[in-house]
């Protein structure tokens, strides 16, 4: 993720660390220096992949053998991103602002136009597929419903301008895909977590094992098309629906319940005073 510093300053591209030109598949990764792109540079490592790994932020350095390129660089910038998608087979877009924290300027020029620029890069460099991290807030006024399990493909429903930016890039890359073929697979990601850390989240935890394999099964599955996709695993208290990612080939194993003795306890009122939204807290009035 980019922090608010870096996030409209940058506008160059640096390779700091560069592995050994091999026989690999490229994959760009933006936003490569933060919580899960951090962890995928470690999990995603595949014999015949390297990857290029962007972000204005510092990253650390290779590790031997490590198949990569390490680049300092700003997606919002057309050219970084013109070099930085040459010769690619997928993006993974997880570069963006995050929560609550930032004006409505700064998401409109970074999450949104940024995924635009993202977009366009890829088709002008002919790279086939996108993996675009989007996320649950971008249907977070959508009601919890204690008979039923939220489907895939659901209307939008943002809770906060963080989620209005979301479905925006969803749009964005609906049209890409429609207008110019490009792969697209949208990932709705839940609450990514070593472990989960309060009630809501015993349903949309994502745990780091399932996270690599939701970005893995994403990359691989053949001509996916346009996609949306639940990023969460597999939660005993499912709100939402597996089924796509089933589809794509995603099966998590990891299942917050393991936890839910000890979250509960520390919950004075059982997370009954929760709004009953996918979005949680982040559908309060000053939240």
């Amino acid at each position: 993720m980019l922090s608010r510093d870096c996030a409209t300053t940058q506008r160059r591209i640096v390779v700091i660390e560069e592995s050994t030109p091999r026989e690999s598949e490229v994959v760009l990764v933006t936003g490569a220096a933060g919580s899960i792109g951090s962890m995928l540079r470690r999990s995603l490592v595949r014999r015949g992949r390297h990857l290029r790994l962007l972000d204005t932020a510092a990253q650390d350095p290779l590790a031997p053998g490590e198949d990569a390129d390490l680049i300092v660089g700003s997606f919002l910038d057309a050219a970084v991103m013109a070099d930085a998608c040459r010769d690619a087979v997928a993006v993974v877009h997880l570069g963006g602002l995050s929560t609550n924290d930032f004006e409505w300027d700064e998401y409109l020029d970074v999450n949104i136009n940024g995924t635009r620029v993202v977009l366009e890069a890829a088709r002008v460099a002919g790279v086939p597929r996108v993996i675009y991290a989007s996320s649950n807030h971008a249907v977070g006024f959508h009601p919890i419903a204690d008979e039923a399990v939220a489907p895939d493909y659901l209307f939008p429903r943002p809770d906060s301008l963080y989620g209005v930016s979301k479905v925006a890039g969803e749009s964005l890359c609906s049209l890409y895909h429609d207008r110019y073929g490009l792969d697209v697979v949208c990932l709705r990601i839940g609450s990514y977590r070593e472990r989960p850390a309060d009630i809501r989240q015993l349903w949309s935890w994502l745990s780091p094992g399932d996270c690599t394999r939701l970005f893995e099964a994403a990359m691989t599955i053949q001509r996916p098309g346009f996609r949306v996709v639940w990023g969460v695993s597999a939660n005993r208290r499912a709100a939402v629906t597996l089924d796509e990612a089933h589809a794509i080939g995603y099966y998590p194993l990891d299942d917050a319940e393991v936890f839910a003795d000890e979250i509960i306890s520390k919950n004075d009122d059982g997370g009954r005073d929760d709004p009953p939204f996918i979005g949680g807290s982040y559908t309060l009035p000053n939240s």
